[in-house]
């Protein structure tokens, strides 16, 4: 029988190595999972035998997972059995990626390992607050009900974004179309009257002023624009590179939330998200420096993370959860209050709810706010850029004019 040299997690998510005697891998899993542990890598004779994994370039999206986990909790409410759930809505899963992780999961499942814990096998498909959740329902006896909350929360996160997202694609829709027609215009449009007046005033006449400044700015464009797309693709590249480097993630993430407008809208995204995540694991039972802990990682901006992490922090020394809250001074006032009284009277995933639900619709009138200011703001600069191209091609045809008249 040969012997394995094997590499595993275990349930405190630790690296466990070590050599194990089995017929083959799958004997060697099994082997290992009733001590707990999780194969992820083993070899035999310098032969590697690692485990099956999911192509790197898939992804599943919000909506696939919303609409899997609304399936799902449905079947498992009907009282059918996990493997058969997990087997059907594997069959009907258009996405590939998608489908080759509950077929492992499935079959994870079916050689008695939990769901919580075959989902937290597959990473890129059900993420730490997920298979959280789908623990303390199974512990509980209540998967059904968390996997009813988790399709909510996910449904509502799914059109919070959207919101957003819909909020930017008409400003930045109307930006694209306007650089486009004006790039046109001054590469093409403008060389080509420049020709016309200079044959029409003659060699030694001057253009007006505003007319040599457009003209000068076409002729830079047209001969040197590889220049500013270089310059462009430059800062794009720069500001990612810093973004990725720690203090680079927070000054930006900063910045955007100082933003005039669009931060408001993004510090209200974020606080509706942090009190909408949660509020659906304190209700499902996770403890709450898991939760805290959890609700840090999915936050989406690193000045939000550090705020809350200060808050778990002074939760785990044993202050109350409003006042480390209240002293992060990134969470509104009216926030910490509806907390303080949800703390007290025991019901704070209730009262969590309730912040995700005003700050939700706080998004959405932000966001209608913004694109009223937006509209006019681009309509002017609009106006004025167009409208000083024209007038600086017409200055030449008034000179010219007078010249005509003055010969008459």
């Amino acid at each position: 029988m040969p012997t394995f040299v094997y590499k595993g997690r275990n349930r405190m998510n630790e690296i466990v190595t070590g050599e194990r005697v089995a017929e083959n891998r799958e004997t060697l899993e099994r082997l290992l999972r009733r001590d707990q542990v999780i194969l992820t890598s083993a070899r035999e004779k310098g032969k590697e035998l690692a485990l099956p994994k999911l192509g790197g370039g898939g992804s599943v999206g919000a909506k696939d997972l919303s609409i899997f986990t609304r399936q799902f909790s449905v079947m498992i409410d009907a009282g059918l059995p996990l493997v058969q759930c997990l087997d059907i809505l594997a069959e009907q899963q258009p996405n590939k990626f998608f489908k080759q992780a509950l077929t492992n999961i499935r079959n994870d499942v079916e050689s008695g390992m939990t769901l919580a814990d075959s989902m937290a096998k597959q990473p890129k498909a059900f993420d730490r607050l997920y298979t959280n959740m789908v623990a303390a329902g199974e512990t509980g006896g209540i998967l059904d009900l968390i996997l009813q909350r988790l399709a909510v929360y996910i449904e509502k996160a799914v059109k919070l974004k959207g919101d957003v997202k819909s909020a930017l694609i008409y400003p930045v829709a109307v930006i694209v179309i306007a650089i486009m027609v004006i790039s046109v215009i001054m590469i093409f449009v403008i060389p080509a009257f420049t020709k016309i007046f200079q044959e029409l005033l003659g060699p030694g006449e001057l253009l007006p002023l505003p007319t040599r400044i457009v003209v000068g700015i076409s002729h830079f464009m047209a001969s040197y624009w590889w220049i500013g797309a270089a310059l462009i693709a430059a800062m794009v590249w720069a500001v990612k590179m810093y973004y990725r480097t720690p203090g680079g993630k927070k000054v930006i993430d900063t910045m955007m939330l100082k933003m005039p407008v669009f931060g408001s809208v993004l510090r209200k995204v974020a606080v509706a998200r942090f009190a909408r995540t949660l509020s659906t694991l304190l209700s499902s039972g996770v403890p709450i420096l898991e939760s805290l802990d959890i609700t840090a990682k999915t936050a989406g901006n690193v000045v939000i993370t550090e705020a809350i992490t200060r808050v778990r922090e002074g939760v785990e020394r044993g202050q109350t959860f409003v006042e480390p809250l209240r002293a992060t001074q990134v969470f509104p006032n009216m926030v910490a209050q509806m907390v303080g009284i949800g703390e007290q009277t025991g019901a704070m995933d209730a009262m969590l709810g309730k912040i995700a639900d005003f700050y939700e619709q706080e998004v959405d009138t932000a966001v209608k706010q913004m694109l009223t200011l937006i509209e006019p703001i681009m309509i002017g600069f609009l106006g004025v850029t167009i409208g000083g191209i024209v007038i600086s091609m017409y200055l030449p045809l008034f000179t010219l004019i007078g010249k005509m008249s003055g010969g008459h």
